[in-house]
């Protein structure tokens, strides 16, 4: 149509405008093409990799135009990992160090570096068992919950997603990945898809398929896609990411007039496997449930059962006073 416009002399030609590329820009473009060609990394870790690689040079090199990668020293790479942790979570930093490495090792191959940089990268300390979980307590779960207008389009989505993120302790990834065609309503089960191309089948409870049911019949956009949760505002279509919901949590969160400490999707997880420990059910259910991979993973519900603990407190020199 804006062809036809310009050809009829309606509108006026589009001006183009030279972009210039840096070499900054020209090395990132190149890495973006070896990820997926010699490393086959997915497009959502390449995502991850890329914006740290260019927050790398950015700190080296002020100058876009003269980039001088042989004039890198470890000192450099231990003085930016240093600076950045400062201002990252755990998980965010470690995943900076990896995608460090990662750029650092192509900086190699491609030869504009000679010696192994990515060795001098160093380790983000990570001890196990190191906190307890983060769990969300059960009020404000409740008030989540309560807080979604379930007559509205959103309402009865959100609600469906904080049932399967409260009952059964989905991943905001698995949610995000569901589909119409992982729902089996005749024997009342879902599969989700995991963590590392892993999935299992599940058990629909009734008050989650009912849920889900709601929102399908009376609150999902039209649309070809099939997803199961899409978005409401334009463009329609599936989610871009599991940060979409992150987002619905601190909403509800925030309509309920909650202030928790942690804001993330994963603390109604957590609050289901605190819940099933002091229920009686044992680590290797609860492992089974939440589909951990090793048996470590669960083992750190054990810090919140205060009753278990006990047992195993010495007392106190002297007795009590």
């Amino acid at each position: 149509m804006l062809d036809f416009l310009r050809q009829q002399g309606a509108i006026a030609e589009l001006r183009t405008v030279a972009v210039e590329v840096t070499p900054d820009r020209r090395l990132l473009d190149e890495y973006t093409v070896y990820l997926p060609q010699e490393r086959g990394l997915s497009a959502e870790t390449i995502g991850i990799y890329v914006p740290f690689a260019r927050v790398f040079l950015t700190a080296c090199f002020r100058d876009r135009k003269n980039i001088q990668l042989a004039s890198l020293r470890a000192a450099n790479v231990i003085a930016f990992v240093q600076e950045q942790v400062k201002s990252l979570h755990l998980a965010r930093a470690k995943m900076m160090v990896t995608a460090l490495r990662s750029f650092l090792r192509y900086l190699r191959y491609c030869g504009a570096v000679k010696c192994d940089l990515a060795a001098a990268v160093p380790t983000v300390a990570n001890w196990s068992m190191a906190s307890i979980p983060r769990a969300i307590s059960l009020e404000h779960a409740q008030a989540a919950l309560a807080s979604c207008n379930r007559q509205s389009a959103v309402g009865s989505r959100d609600y469906a997603i904080l049932l399967l993120l409260a009952r059964l302790g989905l991943r905001a990834g698995e949610i995000v990945a569901l589909k119409l065609d992982d729902i089996d309503w005749d024997s009342g089960s879902l599969y989700v898809h995991g963590k590392g191309a892993r999935g299992c089948p599940m058990p629909l409870p009734a008050d989650v398929g009912e849920a889900i049911a709601d929102y399908l019949q009376k609150g999902r956009p039209h649309s070809t896609s099939r997803s199961v949760f899409l978005r409401s505002v334009a463009p329609v279509g599936e989610f871009q990411g599991q940060e979409a919901i992150g987002s619905i949590v601190v909403q509800a969160l925030k309509r309920a007039g909650v202030d928790t400490p942690h804001k993330g999707a994963h603390q109604f997880r957590h609050r289901l496997a605190c819940d099933l420990l002091r229920q009686g059910a044992s680590l290797a259910e609860i492992g089974e449930l939440l589909r951990h991979r090793r048996p470590e993973t669960t083992a750190i519900y054990t810090r919140v059962d205060l009753a278990a603990l006990r047992t195993l407190g010495l007392p106190w020199p002297g007795g009590v006073r």
